[in-house]
């Protein structure tokens, strides 16, 4: 029997204004998995009143209150793990071990914000008047408007959230369509058993078809300060837009058309087995996946054999079978996209070295290709799935100009033995994000996250977060009295 969820307004669990529903669907099975609320326009209006009227309450209580509250919710969500294993296993097909990783990095993103609660925050100035204090400090914003992305739902759940939260505002968040549990009402659910007060964190729930609305109201609310988005370079371009017509600053982190370089010097066997997880961990659906390897030529022939071998290894289909790596995309819709990148690559030349073919529902294989051309899709588009194409290069110039060769700049890997020469490599390459003899996966929750280019603007992530979601105010204490011209 499907799960019902209700809107979370104002720490009470509540049906959208007009009674409607939409369905949230299981991508392996195609069956209904929960029923949730399909919030309309007087919804988003019902969540920012709350956020609203709570936020000064919430921007008064003491720093230690607030990190109580943060630490609790840590423990409390890694004591659920197998619930979210299950639950993500349900909502997105997520295999175990990815379940497992979101609890734990989430759990870790809330023990940061409770830490970035009490660090010290601000400056003392150099004033230019005699006897007076000047000072720079952090405040608030107000209430913050999150969009929670359903592909590492739990991770991006929590960090739509904590850090806004740890700065003082108040925050309503529109889950994804996809796992809107997993990364809106989960989070919701653990932060208020861990005595977070009523109003200070609110989630809608939305039907697809209502996405544009409910995004559109709730960016335009006059009370709403900040935005923070994660999800595709091109839906983010439009909540950019919403934005900045409404002068609000946003965090938009955005998609990623990522490189891993395996240079000259680089361990085969290890490029071999850092690739794999880069390319194919959550089906690719990462916006950190290796969607385009590039390996020196005098490695080639051995790494492409071993990789190929590897992939080809990498079990698909069920995420609650123990030994699959792949597990089923969002739907069986972006299954048959990535299909299409990969046919309409083929037809314009590229090579299948494993997998491709048509996607069975929700799976696809893993897929490797090689020799796609520029005018093929693949090429320039976020594959988003177990997909990835292999190309050499001879020289480091090479390596650098493929690697560029994309408007978007998230992050990167480069795989080598030499970290003198992984560095010198590096610093040429326009991402926000780069690991030297490391793939292009990895997140941790004191780090400054976020791409460049088309991957979008801003960082979530330790005192960068934090400042992200707090103004700068300057303020003034004169110890003796000024003397004016009149």
């Amino acid at each position: 029997m499907a799960i019902t969820r209700d809107l979370f307004i104002a720490g009470r669990d509540v049906p959208a204004a007009s009674g409607r529903t939409t369905d949230d669907i299981n991508p392996f099975t195609g069956e209904v998995y929960a029923t949730v609320a399909a919030a309309g326009h007087d919804d988003v209006v019902r969540a920012v009143d709350a956020a609203h009227a709570a936020f000064e309450e919430w921007a008064s209580t003491t720093p230690f209150a607030r990190r109580a509250i943060f630490l609790k919710a840590a423990d409390l969500l890694e004591g659920r793990s197998d619930q979210v294993a299950d639950l993500m296993a349900q909502e997105a097909g997520g295999t175990r071990p990815w379940a497992y990783f979101n609890v734990a990095l989430a759990a870790n993103i809330l023990r940061e914000a409770a830490a970035a609660v009490t660090a010290p925050r601000g400056e003392v100035l150099n004033a230019q008047e005699p006897g007076a204090l000047g000072l720079a400090v952090r405040e608030p914003l107000g209430v913050v408007a999150a969009f929670a992305p359903w592909n590492a739902p739990v991770i991006l759940g929590v960090r739509a959230v904590a850090a806004p939260l740890a700065a003082g505002n108040t925050v309503v968040v529109k889950a994804s369509e996809d796992a809107p549990i997993a990364c809106g009402l989960l989070v919701a659910d653990v932060l208020r058993e861990a005595g977070l007060p009523d109003g200070m964190l609110n989630v809608i729930t939305n039907a697809r078809e209502d996405a544009a609305e409910v995004a559109q109201t709730l960016i335009a609310d006059e009370r709403v300060r900040a935005v923070n988005f994660t999800g595709s370079t091109g839906v983010g371009r439009i909540i950019g837009e919403l934005a900045a017509r409404h002068l609000k600053p946003a965090v938009l982190e955005l998609g990623g058309k990522n490189a891993v370089l395996v240079l000259d010097d680089a361990d085969v066997d290890y490029a071999v087995d850092a690739v794999t997880f880069s390319v194919f961990m959550n089906a690719g659906q990462i916006c950190m996946s290796g969607d385009r390897i590039l390996v020196h030529e005098s490695l080639a022939e051995e790494f492409i054999q071993k990789f190929t071998a590897k992939a080809a290894s990498l079990q698909a289909g069920d995420p609650g079978h123990p030994h699959t790596v792949v597990g089923p995309l969002v739907s069986a819709q972006a299954a048959r996209r990535v299909a299409g990148l990969v046919a309409d690559a083929v037809a314009k030349g590229a090579k299948v070295l494993v997998g491709g073919g048509e996607a069975e529902g929700a799976v696809h294989p893993a897929t490797v290709l090689t020799g796609v051309p520029k005018e093929a899709d693949l090429y320039h588009a976020e594959a988003f799935g177990p997909v990835c194409v292999v190309e050499t290069f001879t020289d480091d110039d090479t390596a650098v100009a493929l690697a560029n060769d994309t408007a978007h700049g998230l992050t990167c890997g480069i795989i080598t033995e030499n970290a003198t020469h992984g560095l010198a490599v590096a610093r040429r390459i326009h991402t926000g994000i780069v690991h030297i003899n490391d793939q292009s996966v990895a997140d941790e929750p004191q780090a400054p996250f976020g791409g460049a280019k088309a991957s979008g603007y801003g960082r979530f992530g330790g005192r960068w977060g934090i400042e992200a979601f707090s103004n700068t105010r300057w303020v003034t204490i004169a110890t003796q009295q000024a003397h004016f011209p009149f």
